[in-house]
């Protein structure tokens, strides 16, 4: 379930993302930009599963994958074909 809230959350992000580079001009690139910061926000995910949660890095490194793939697949997607206006 938690995997479930933070790939949400990463949604969520992008959306901002995207929003507020309309809103400055920047258009689809914005999706780009969500690259490095979702990379690193999986990051700690990964931080917090493994020091916190108690799971080796072996253990959560697919779920990393997950967490990273899905809303990093929906930047590129909103990048190659932005939606319309």
């Amino acid at each position: 379930m938690h995997t479930l809230k933070v790939i949400a959350v990463g949604l969520i992000l992008l959306g901002a993302f995207v929003w507020i580079g309309r809103a400055l001009g920047n258009g689809p690139k914005a999706a780009l930009y969500f690259l490095p910061v979702w990379l690193a926000a999986a990051g700690v995910n990964l931080w917090f599963g493994v020091s916190k949660g108690g799971y080796s890095v072996r253990d959560e490194a697919p779920i990393f994958l997950l967490v990273f793939a899905v809303p990093a697949a929906a930047a590129l997607l909103m990048w190659w074909k932005p939606p319309l206006r």
